[in-house]
């Protein structure tokens, strides 16, 4: 059996325990939510509402709250140096679907997970490292290296550094005015 409905303006193909992302609606994860407004109902007899199936709706659990990804909005106008740069995340809730209920039948409140604890990430050790940890710590340890000591050049007049500059300003032919040589 499937169902299409109308939540946010558009409409979804669904059936029982489907994936869906729709745009943002209230619920916290694991709560259930109801989706009234059923279209069409399919599966062994077709039933088309007008506009919507009285007496059926669609119910689903929230998975999850999110943002999509980064949409860019860049707006220019050429030559008149006008731009416009504006991001947008849009909003989703990830929505299992349940069951579709007719009849004006209610959804069935699903028992919850128990919380489970997060599984503690175990060391590997590896063979040989049991006989590292039996030896003292002040015989592991090392000593650190000598620093040296780093000569600094003495620094070079200005002059000296660029001679070929100098030298090529004054070998320039000198021109006055209007880009005219004397």
């Amino acid at each position: 059996m499937f169902a299409v409905i109308k939540t946010g303006g558009k409409q979804y193909r669904v059936a029982a325990e489907d994936i869906i992302t729709i745009d943002k609606i209230e619920g916290e994860p694991g709560e259930i939510i109801e989706f009234p407004e059923v279209l069409l109902l399919g599966g062994d007899s077709m039933q088309i509402g007008n506009p919507t199936v009285g007496g059926a709706s669609v119910a689903g659990e929230v998975i999850d709250q999110g943002r999509g990804a980064k949409i860019i909005a860049f707006k220019k106008r050429r030559r008149k140096n006008s731009r416009r740069k504006r991001g947008h995340r849009q909003e989703f809730t990830m929505v299992r679907i349940t069951e579709i209920l007719t009849e004006g039948r209610k959804p069935t409140p699903r028992p919850k997970a128990e919380a489970r604890p997060k599984p503690q990430p175990q060391k590997i050790e590896e063979p040989g490292t049991e006989a590292e940890e039996a030896k003292p710590a002040a015989a592991t340890t090392k000593a650190a290296p000598k620093e040296t000591a780093v000569k600094k050049t003495a620094a070079k007049p200005k002059a000296a550094q660029r001679p070929a500059k100098a030298a090529a300003k004054t070998a320039k032919a000198k021109t006055t005015g209007k880009g005219r040589k004397n």
